[in-house]
């Protein structure tokens, strides 16, 4: 069973995410509503894989993810963007996500996107 740590900012994007991917099998090991606190549990708990929004406050998606691929250059993270974020997301790919998924989420783009990691 895969372990997974999901960081958004929205707590409804949080639970339907965890519902999700909890239904088919995964792990939800913790998680955080920024990117410093997603980088201290990715640190604290060595997910399989990490679910990050882009937009938050504090640090956003793109920082964090540049931490946590410091930390470990293999981690998986798969970057959750709302619409117009075609910038971002082109340099979350640069920077190592492995896969993206769009709000709203479709729960077989979401799974897919997982199972790709």
């Amino acid at each position: 069973m895969k372990s997974v740590l999901i960081v958004d900012d929205s707590r409804t994007s949080r639970r339907f995410l965890s519902d999700i991917l909890e239904r088919a099998g995964y792990k939800i090991v913790g998680e955080a509503v920024n990117g410093q606190e997603g980088f201290d549990q990715y640190v604290k708990l060595h997910p399989d894989i990490v679910t990050m929004d882009i937009t938050m406050p504090v640090m956003d998606g793109i920082d964090a993810l540049k931490l946590i691929k410091r930390n470990n250059p293999d981690a998986k993270v798969v970057m959750i963007t709302a619409a117009g974020q075609k910038e971002k997301m082109m340099e979350a790919l640069k920077i190592g996500a492995v896969e993206f998924v769009s709000k709203p989420f479709i729960e077989e783009a979401v799974l897919d996107a997982l199972k790709r990691c």
